[in-house]
């Protein structure tokens, strides 16, 4: 009996696209459960979903063949899936860092025309969320698992100017200052 790999890689990432709604399927496992009898195996999923306009999710799914497990790890991120402000629906705001487990990741906004700098799994993540320019670096796991969840982890510390005025109680153009206000750095996808 073949042997089916542990993780893919980037270029043979399944990519679909219905209902507008971007799939990336980061990795399959086989997994065991010892029984009396022996050993049982099953397929384990690993996908990120997202609309390429700012909505990303997460789902994990486990079956005994593989169509099935992708089918329910699509299912799982579709009912996961949350919202992250952009800046000019291209970038992150700000640079954040984050962590789960041991994996820490480290995303930084990029100027224009800089694309996609990260890593198979956090790639998949930024293609689905539709994020055109950043740079990202995960230092210690290389787990996909861990990886895209404190990937998750930095993204949710993302905040818009506005949001941040509006908590502070303050104006955008005083959270930018003033030359970054009237340029447009402050508007939000």
């Amino acid at each position: 009996m073949a042997k089916p790999k542990k993780s893919e890689s980037s270029e043979n990432r399944d990519e679909r696209e219905g209902g507008d709604l971007i799939e990336k399927l980061v990795g399959i496992n086989r997994v065991a459960k010892v029984v009396k009898g022996g050993k049982r195996f099953a397929m384990a999923a690993l996908v990120v979903i997202g609309d390429g306009k700012g909505k990303v999710g997460i789902g994990t799914g486990k079956a005994r063949e593989v169509p099935e497990a992708i089918k329910k790890a699509t299912d799982a991120a579709k009912r996961k899936m949350r919202r992250i402000p952009l800046r000019e629906g291209r970038t992150l705001h700000h640079d954040v860092r984050g962590t789960y487990g041991a994996g820490s990741v480290v995303l930084r906004a990029a100027p224009a025309g800089t694309g996609i700098i990260a890593g198979g799994p956090m790639r998949a993540v930024f293609e689905a969320l539709g994020i055109q320019d950043v740079v990202a670096k995960s230092v210690g796991t290389s787990n996909p698992h861990n990886m895209i969840k404190a990937t998750f982890a930095a993204l949710d510390q993302v905040a818009s100017p506005r949001s941040v005025a509006v908590r502070r109680g303050k104006k955008v153009s005083d959270i930018l200052g003033r030359k970054q206000a009237e340029h447009g750095e402050g508007k939000e996808a």
